[in-house]
């Protein structure tokens, strides 16, 4: 037994709306246990639509519709489900009735239109929409297999799904069970080098392990099928345990950890300091420091240096190596990296400068070269890092950034 999502929109196909709904939908099924396989897209069509639901029919027990249920022309969805299974379309009075209210509510007058949100499928149920004018549909049109209808808009299928969904599928039996899902991060290490290290966990039936990447991070996802929360819990906690000891430092959060709110909880902990010097990030990593709530605890400011006067007047820089080293370069790093602590009078201090691109490389100096140093008590380290061309000049500003932090991070967990 699983779930469909069919998600009804073309301006889903054209890239006009971000489809939310297919992720949370996903998330919530999850919660309740039900596995789910397949997510569809379709285009306001009624053809390829009647295609969807067949396919969707011969290999998943719940369908879940979203979008499609206004009152425009190429609002097609419940017609098209009810076409499918050679039932009429009722109106229902009671729909009318609560649209009605609802305009009056809102000092609007309910268009004719707006009757079509009345149809349903004979021998369906209505799904209460509890802020928009769109009801959807619980329906049971054979045996073995439900469907359910929610409109587009986010905030309305959410309290939909809430209030009448989860309740109806509990009734049905499913919920017994949940999947739980720890998310492990890492960073410092390529997805493919820590998928080899796992590599004898990727095959596990209860819990699985699954690696992504993403912006230069990587993660595992250790997921658990009970029958609750804390039987998940200890399900995925010795493997959990394994992972991290495999990974060793590389691993350094989970869940809704950053590698700033990390680092920010470890200077936090030991009563210490950090400023940053940033060139070619322009400002990124204060931005990262200061989204944590309570970060003046521990960030005390930054300098944003992108030219050479604000490197000399601002953080000491020496104009001499500037021009003999150059911007990029491990002295002027270390150069930046100590002004800045100096002056703000850190613990630590942190900077960046590298090349960005799209342009200013030269043939020694590609995109992607950054360098990153790391003031403290003793001293300064500086690395050269090669960030790659092909990377692209935010994704080279994120990862420097975050190599950043990494590297601080390691130092406080080494004192």
């Amino acid at each position: 037994m699983s779930a469909e999502i069919i998600c009804v929109g073309t301006e889903l196909l054209l890239g006009d709306i971000l489809n939310s709904n297919s992720q949370y939908l996903a998330q919530e099924l999850a919660k309740l246990g039900i596995p789910h396989y397949y997510q569809t897209v379709v285009g306001d069509n009624t053809e390829r639509l009647l295609d969807v639901i067949k396919i969707a029919c011969s290999r998943s027990q719940i369908l879940i519709f979203t979008g499609g249920l206004g009152p425009t022309p190429d609002d097609l969805t419940c017609e098209t489900i009810a076409h499918y299974f050679g039932a009429p379309l009722i109106e229902r009075a009671d729909i009318i009735e609560d649209i009605t209210k609802k305009y009056t509510a809102r000092n609007r007058v309910m268009t004719p239109s707006n009757r079509k949100q009345a149809l349903i499928p004979q021998g369906a149920d209505i799904l209460p929409n509890p802020t928009g004018t769109a009801p959807g549909i619980i329906w049971q049109p054979k045996p073995g297999l439900i469907i359910l209808t929610f409109p587009g808009v986010p905030y309305e299928m959410h309290r939909m799904w809430l209030q009448s969904a989860v309740p109806y599928l509990k009734s049905q039996g499913w919920g017994q069970e949940i999947i739980y899902s720890r998310m492990l991060r890492f960073w410092g290490v390529a997805e493919s080098a820590l998928a080899e290290k796992v590599s004898s966990y990727l095959n596990l039936p209860n819990p699985t392990v699954a690696p992504y990447a993403s912006k230069g991070e990587v993660k595992l996802r250790v997921a658990a099928k009970a029958t609750s929360n804390i039987e998940a819990q200890k399900i995925i906690a010795p493997v959990e345990k394994q992972l991290k000891e495999i990974a060793g430092l590389d691993y350094y959060g989970a869940d809704d950890d950053t590698l700033a709110s990390v680092v920010g909880e470890l200077l936090r902990t030991t009563n210490q300091t950090v400023s940053v010097a940033e060139s070619c990030t322009g400002g990124m990593l204060g931005q990262m420091l200061t989204e944590m709530s309570g970060s003046s605890d521990y960030f005390w400011g930054g300098v944003i240096s992108y030219d050479n006067s604000a490197k000399i007047n601002l953080l000491g820089v020496n104009a001499s190596d500037l021009d003999k080293y150059g911007a990029v370069s491990a002295i002027v790093a270390e150069q930046m990296a100590l002004g800045v602590k100096d002056r703000l009078g850190t613990t630590w201090g942190i900077s960046i400068t590298g090349i960005a691109g799209p342009t200013g490389s030269t043939e020694t100096k590609p995109v992607g070269l950054v360098y990153i140093g790391i003031a403290g008590s003793n001293g300064v380290d500086v690395t050269e890092n090669k960030f790659g061309v092909t990377r692209g000049r935010s994704l080279i500003r994120h990862v420097s950034a975050c190599t950043a932090l990494d590297q601080l991070r390691r130092k406080l967990l080494a004192q």
